[in-house]
């Protein structure tokens, strides 16, 4: 057992899942630092508390967050941690039955618990602090979440039971935050949220997404805005001309369509159709010159056919998305979905998904190749062995593709822009080399 000491415990918060956890755990961590704890982010060294802040949103996300607990969860037995609590999604959803369960866990708290995490751990919850975090991600770009919690019906989602109905940020409050962020050396804010379209109807009675991003455009010093999480149905109108409009908001946007016939869309309770989803996607791009679309599609959902999921793979081909990720369905608890037979095996739902990835691989290859010899603005994120790696206009962190520079002589600043002349490209990837600017 560790020596009993004076000083503040070192505490080290782990964070698994989605960049909405990120963000909670940035808070939590700033909160911790001004109660004068130690606190670290994944740490490898020895901590005396360590806090999981976990996922609950599908089967593999559940079981990397249990296998985390009960890897903590021995250390602890083994007296190498004084203290281990656990937090966000799984521990809101499935708090009752992992007490029993994991009995070395000091707390479960849920996600909208972080007063009581804290005052668990003698730390006052600060309200003077709200707005502020422990940054995680590299000093140059941070995502800000700007809503929790969701009012749309999805039958396959269980993030309301876990994060609750929409709630929005003002856009005072949203400003103040994006300002101090800036001014720490922020360059590119991702705004994410569960629905990012519905922002402000809960606080305005009306859709304030396009109003929000003329106030953060605005903002000095910010050079790239990134949207996330828009979801089509009732989709704010007024955001594409903003969008087209403002050179610092990026033409990117990442909008799941999950499926695309109707008889999958209205059993998913998406609230829309296909005719719908493609006149909003090729409005999108015929309004926003060189817009980078990005989408998450769902297969194996109760009910879908064959020739439902072929219709989609057709869909994926013929659209060509710039960038697409793949669920596979997952018969979660007290869903709308749950009360539907889960027909379809999950060797046939990873098949599916597969193909789909496969055709997306090839999509990506060919309209990365379509870059070869053109320049690119670059904004460089780290140096990995000989070579920095940086990110296009048209790319989110750790989804997107990765634009990758030979270091040589040369000596770029982290968190700078470089005109980069893409020389090959791969699907996933483009490869270059900086040149002079004008």
């Amino acid at each position: 057992m560790k020596a009993r000491s004076f000083k503040r415990p070192k505490v080290n918060v782990i964070t698994l899942g989605c960049s909405k956890n990120l963000v909670d755990s940035e808070v939590l961590m700033s909160q911790l630092k001004a109660s004068e704890f130690g606190v670290e982010h994944e740490s490898t060294d020895n901590s005396d508390i360590v806090v999981i802040n976990t996922c609950g949103f599908i089967d593999n996300a559940k079981q990397e967050s249990i296998d985390t607990i009960l890897r903590f969860a021995d250390l602890k037995q083994g007296g190498k941690l004084e203290k281990l609590i656990v937090t966000g999604c799984l521990s809101h959803r499935y708090k009752d039955d992992l007490q029993a369960e994991i009995p070395e866990v000091d707390g479960w708290f849920g996600t909208t618990d972080m007063p009581d995490l804290l005052k668990s751990l003698g730390a006052d919850y600060r309200t003077d602090l709200l707005g502020e975090r422990m940054q995680t991600t590299p000093q140059h770009y941070a995502y800000v979440k700007i809503s929790e919690g969701c009012n749309r019906p999805c039958s396959f989602c269980a993030i309301p039971l876990m994060r609750g109905k929409h709630v929005s940020k003002s856009i005072e409050m949203l400003t103040t935050e994006i300002k101090n962020l800036v001014r720490n050396g922020v360059k590119e804010v991702m705004l994410i949220a569960q629905d990012s379209t519905y922002y402000g109807l809960d606080l305005y009675g009306e859709r304030k997404l396009a109003d929000l991003l003329k106030y953060v455009s605005d903002i000095e010093g910010l050079d790239w805005i990134r949207l996330h999480y828009a979801f089509p149905s009732q989709f704010p109108m007024d955001v594409i001309p903003v969008m087209a409009e403002r050179s610092n908001i990026c033409n990117y946007l990442d909008i799941p369509v999950q499926h695309i016939t109707d008889t999958m869309l209205k059993t998913m309770r998406r609230g829309i159709t296909r005719k719908r989803t493609e006149e909003l996607l090729n409005r999108l791009r015929s309004d926003i010159k060189g817009l980078t679309l990005r989408t998450t599609v769902l297969v194996g959902h109760p009910g879908e056919t064959e020739k439902e999921y072929e219709e989609l793979l057709e869909f994926v081909d013929q659209f060509r998305f710039d960038r697409l990720g793949v669920f596979t369905y997952s018969h979660e608890e007290n869903t709308h979905a749950h009360n539907l037979t889960d027909d379809i095996s999950q060797e046939e739902k990873e098949r599916r998904a597969a193909e789909i990835m496969d055709r997306q691989m090839e999509i990506n290859a060919e309209l990365n190749q379509k870059k070869v010899g053109s320049i690119q603005k670059v904004l460089i994120d780290r140096l990995e062995g000989n070579q920095y790696v940086g990110r296009t206009e048209a790319d989110s962190p750790e989804v997107d593709n990765e634009v990758w520079i030979a270091q040589e002589n040369q000596y770029l600043r982290l968190g700078d822009f470089s005109e980069v002349l893409i020389e090959s490209a791969g699907p996933y990837d483009l490869y270059g080399k900086t040149v002079a600017k004008d």
